[in-house]
């Protein structure tokens, strides 16, 4: 028997990566409802492996969705924390299906990657957990802190059923703090601490002209053209400086202090250039690129529909023209006010001659930020340092995660994000994979985390 936890890992690598192979193989699409026996199959993977290694509970939980599975660890020490683990069993879909170089349900290992549906997104950082578990149960006979778990299947789909289940179950899931596995590091082998994550919100505007397309020769001239009108109302949301027009946009949004902008300014900036075949940055007047994806409000048009829009031409007047935006938002913007200020906004800027309507999405977050020196944040730090070798860097994410603003809502208590993907890994998109470094280097990470509660 191995001696300590990351011995066994390391002794039972193989085994552990047939083990992820095979959750990795269960096509658990959550938004496709012809894939509804492998989510249950999926959410049983999960179970089997919680009650294998020992823990007291471990059961599947029905919601008005796909289940979730719930388990509990009550760890010997009377004085150790109870910390919630959450996760996500379901993947996206996995078209284009060509795109793929092998099929997205076979995990192939290629050049230190491990590619397959779910290998980043969420699966592998799940399994992560479930086998540093294990090595703990195998070797010291018990995990330091008490754990709750929590992996629902219905992440990729938006959550739909999670927050009703939390309220309704809330204290059962109750925690000291939580620790979630669902993001990444800046970079392969720079590990990163993720203290914050921004909201979100988003609109719709619809630009009603016409009740026909017109034939633009007899028409242009005399009535107003929605694709027009559209165009008027989204060039006047934002500036030359890339600043917000909407009155209020920017009310209680908290500086970036002298502290943040040390700490960010240690995280090495992306080569744009290189990574999303730009020629140049813009952002914020006063703000570099870093700063505003991190820790600045953002609005941006997502698409655009209007008129004809197949080969060739089709001369005709449009009759309605339609744009899709969302807002990532910072601490102390509400999501809801958001809305109600951009609607209001665009209803002022509406040209004569067209109607306006402005729906507000439904699927909204507040964003999230936790002290980047809070002591279980400086353990996860230390811990990263110790298994990568590497000092860690501290960053807050442009993108969003809503539960972890449910959480922040409902229990208010600390929100670890131990995240060990990469900028590489292709989430949601053909040949998704996950580095091989990560697993190894994420799992000692987890170790050591663990073993700081003792």
């Amino acid at each position: 028997m191995s001696s300590n936890p990351i011995e066994y890992l390391k002794t039972n690598r193989d085994t552990l990566l047939t083990d992820l192979n095979n959750f990795l193989s269960i096509p658990s699409v959550s938004t496709d409802s012809s894939f509804k026996k492998q989510m249950y199959e999926a959410a049983r993977f999960v179970q089997e492996h919680l009650e294998r290694i020992g823990f007291q509970k471990a059961e599947i939980e029905e919601t008005d969705g796909h289940p979730l599975v719930y388990g509990e660890y009550n760890c010997p020490n009377a004085d150790a924390p109870t910390v919630l683990f959450y996760g996500h069993y379901d993947v996206q879909p996995v078209d284009p299906i060509d795109e793929w170089t092998t099929d997205p349900f076979t995990p192939t290992i290629r050049d230190g990657r491990l590619y397959a549906r779910g290998s980043s997104d969420d699966k592998g950082q799940v399994f992560m957990h479930l086998a540093v578990f294990e090595a703990f149960m195998k070797t010291d006979g018990a995990i330091p802190v008490n754990v709750k778990v929590c992996i629902e299947g219905e992440e990729e789909i938006g959550s739909e059923h999670l927050y009703a289940t939390l309220q309704e179950k809330k204290e059962q899931f109750q925690a000291d703090f939580v620790v979630i596995s669902d993001s990444g590091m800046v970079g392969l082998n720079q590990p990163t601490i993720l203290y914050g994550l921004k909201g979100f919100t988003g609109i719709e505007i619809d630009v009603h002209g016409p009740s026909h397309d017109l034939h633009s020769g007899l028409y242009g001239g005399a009535v107003r053209n929605p694709a027009m009108a559209l165009a008027h109302i989204l060039a006047g949301l934002k500036d030359e400086q890339e600043i917000v027009t909407v009155d209020g946009f920017y009310n209680n949004v908290q500086e970036i202090d002298s502290f943040e902008r040390t700490l960010m300014s240690h995280v090495e900036q992306e080569d744009y250039q290189k990574t999303c075949g730009v020629s140049e940055t813009v952002s914020e007047k006063g703000y570099t690129a870093l700063e505003h994806t991190m820790a600045r409000p953002t609005l941006e048009i997502n698409g655009m529909y209007s008129g004809y829009q197949g080969e060739g031409t089709k001369t005709i007047i449009p009759s309605i023209a339609t744009a899709k935006i969302t807002c990532r938002l910072v601490p102390g913007q509400d999501p809801e006010d958001i809305q109600n200020r951009l609607e209001k906004h665009i209803l002022a800027q509406a040209p004569s001659g067209v109607t306006v309507n402005v729906k507000k999405e439904k699927l909204s977050a507040k964003a999230y930020k936790v002290e980047p020196n809070h002591p279980l944040i400086k353990k996860a730090a230390d811990s990263y340092t110790k298994a990568f070798g590497k000092e860690t860097v501290y960053m807050r994410m442009g993108g969003s995660i809503p539960v972890v603003e449910w959480l922040d809502d409902l229990y208010g208590i600390p929100i670890v994000l131990l995240g060990f993907g990469t900028p590489e890994d292709r989430l949601h998109s053909p040949n998704e994979s996950f580095p091989l470094d990560s697993f190894d280097k994420g799992m000692e990470t987890l170790v050591h985390y663990w073993n700081s509660f003792k």
